[in-house]
C-alpha cells in the first residue's frame, strides 16, 4: 500500500492509474497546497468523494489535536491544485460549515469510517473543504 510521497509520485506517474484507489479501493486525490511559511508547493495524496461535481476532502490528521498542515496551507492561499486521475485543475478551497458540512461530513464517513472514530479522539472540529474548480 502506498503512502506519503511514494504515493503521490507513483499517482502523478501513472495518472492515477497506480494510487487512485488507495486501501479497499477508497479513493484519493492528489492536492497541490502552497506552504504558507516556505512559499514552496506541497503535494499530498488525500481521500476524497465528489459531491456536487467538487472534490471533497477532510483535514482528519487521524484525530489528531491539530489540523494538518496542508490544511492551514489552504486557509492562507486557497487556490490550490487537484489531481483527480488524469485530470488536472485548479480550484479554491474552502471549509464547509454548519448544515453543509454535517452533509459531506456523511457522504465522507460512509466510504472512511474511520472518520468518525478520529472524531472521538479530538476536542476540535475536523474540517470538511470543498474544493471548487476554477
Amino acid at each position: 500500500m502506498l503512502f506519503g510521497d511514494e504515493h503521490v509520485r507513483r499517482y502523478e506517474e501513472t495518472d492515477g492509474e497506480v494510487g487512485h484507489e488507495w486501501k479497499d479501493g477508497v479513493p484519493t486525490l492528489v492536492l497541490t497546497t502552497k506552504g504558507r511559511k516556505t512559499g514552496q508547493e506541497r503535494k499530498f495524496a488525500l481521500i476524497y468523494q465528489e459531491v456536487d461535481g467538487n472534490p471533497v476532502i477532510v483535514a482528519s490528521k487521524g484525530g489528531a489535536p491539530n489540523h494538518p498542515g496542508w490544511y492551514f496551507n489552504l486557509v492562507e492561499h486557497p487556490e490550490v491544485g487537484v489531481q483527480v486521475k488524469a485530470d488536472k485543475f485548479k480550484a479554491r478551497a474552502r471549509t464547509a460549515s454548519g448544515e453543509e458540512r454535517a452533509r459531506l461530513w456523511e457522504k465522507l464517513a460512509a466510504v472512511w469510517p474511520d472518520y468518525n472514530e478520529y472524531a472521538k479522539k479530538t476536542d476540535r472540529e475536523i474540517p470538511v473543504v470543498v474544493l471548487e474548480r476554477l
